[in-house]
């Protein structure tokens, strides 16, 4: 009967919006050690869930699928000239999230956590540079996931990821995440002493819907 109730209390739903994504670098340099944190970039985030209550508590396990959106900004400007490059890295995502459910009169406050895992899918690099006398160039190329030669972003990261929100009665719902990477994304191909090392770090504000 305990087994029946609980699959009886699966929900899922959608959800998707917008994202600020950053990435911090460090490096080690003639015996220095560097380290660099990009601008924030604002891509987007789509997926999928599920949310499967644990039964006589009040705490649920969220799994999700999510098309995620990633990457960071470098600017700089100098003597009126100005630079601006624009890495964009998009994500297959799956958390998977302990949640705590507080009921309240109207819906549901939630908060939770948990790893996630990520399968990078395509990415790009942008840049416009303004030499400051109104000559201005564009440039971009492809991102290619891999550890080999030539390759820029390792194609696997894995992080935590927080969340926060609240869900109303009828299923209508507002997710903030927080999902900071914990793996180095730059492959040991780029840096063989294993020296260096790039992080993710990404805060997404979410829309959704709850369908029983």
């Amino acid at each position: 009967m305990i087994c029946a109730a609980s699959f009886a209390q699966v929900s899922f739903g959608v959800k998707g919006g917008l994202s600020m994504a950053k990435f911090t670098l460090s490096a080690d340099a003639g015996g220095a050690s560097i380290s660099l944190s990009s601008k924030s970039l604002t891509t987007f985030n789509a997926g999928v869930f599920a949310d499967v209550k644990i039964p006589l508590t009040s705490f649920s396990i969220q799994p999700s699928l999510i098309y995620a959106g990633k990457g960071g900004k470098f600017s700089e400007t100098d003597n009126g000239a100005s630079a601006v490059v624009n890495e964009k890295l998009y994500y297959l995502q799956l958390p998977v999230d302990l949640v705590y459910h507080i009921p309240v009169v109207v819906g549901d406050v939630f908060v939770g956590a948990g790893p996630y895992v990520a399968k990078g899918l395509s990415g790009k690099i942008d840049g416009t540079s303004n030499d400051g006398q109104g000559n201005i160039s564009t440039a971009n190329q492809d991102i290619h996931f891999g550890n080999a030669d030539g390759d820029e972003v390792k194609p696997m990261q894995y992080g935590a990821n927080f969340m926060a929100g609240f869900k109303l009665k009828n299923g209508l719902l507002i997710n903030v995440n927080y999902d900071l990477g914990l793996s180095n994304d730059a492959p040991k191909s780029n840096d063989p002493q294993g020296q260096g090392s790039n992080k993710s770090k990404v805060i997404s504000v979410s829309l959704g819907y709850a369908i029983k």
